[in-house]
């Protein structure tokens, strides 16, 4: 190989990691660079955002494959489930939430916070452990944590109980 083509040393030891996600037909991405036998373990641990979005970059499928239904259809779901239940929360309140937990994606599991090191990861739409989703399920929805609408709906609430409505909630929770 001729020099011209060499990378030096120190760039042949990093590698670039650039996935997509799709979101509700929306596109967005994450980059992230660490040396090439890092691994996931070693990534900062700054706050709830950076290693939920870390996860969502590395989650597939996307909203759409998780069965019938996308994000619009769940949250309405959930909402008529939670007007009928007593459960307050707003379209805006719900959307909001799940975008910044699991951009849309109901197959999302933090692998990364204290939840997940202590053996219980937070999954779904709305980054739910199990043991919350349990206390809180809402009947006449699924008994699965990552079913959007019932993750949707125990996440809600919960957020009623803990914070008054999952409107209140504007960071992790």
């Amino acid at each position: 190989m001729s020099a011209i083509f060499a990378a030096p040393r120190s760039v042949r030891l990093r590698n670039l990691v650039l996935t997509g996600l799709a979101t509700a037909g929306a596109a967005a991405g994450a980059v992230t660079l660490m040396p090439s036998g890092a691994s996931a373990a070693e990534m900062p641990q700054t706050t709830h955002h950076v290693t939920t979005a870390v996860h969502r970059a590395h989650s597939a499928p996307q909203a759409a494959s998780a069965g019938s239904g996308n994000l619009d259809g769940w949250i309405k779901q959930s909402l008529a489930i939670m007007k009928a239940k007593g459960i307050p929360g707003t379209y805006e309140g719900l959307h909001r939430n799940i975008m910044r937990e699991s951009s849309g994606n109901p197959n999302a599991q933090n692998n990364y916070d204290v939840n997940a090191k202590n053996g219980i990861p937070s999954k779904g739409l709305l980054q739910v452990i199990d043991p919350t989703f349990k206390a809180f399920h809402v009947a006449g929805t699924a008994n699965s944590s990552t079913d959007p609408v019932a993750n949707i709906t125990a996440a809600a609430n919960y957020a009623a109980h803990r914070y008054g409505s999952i409107d209140n909630v504007n960071s992790a929770y």
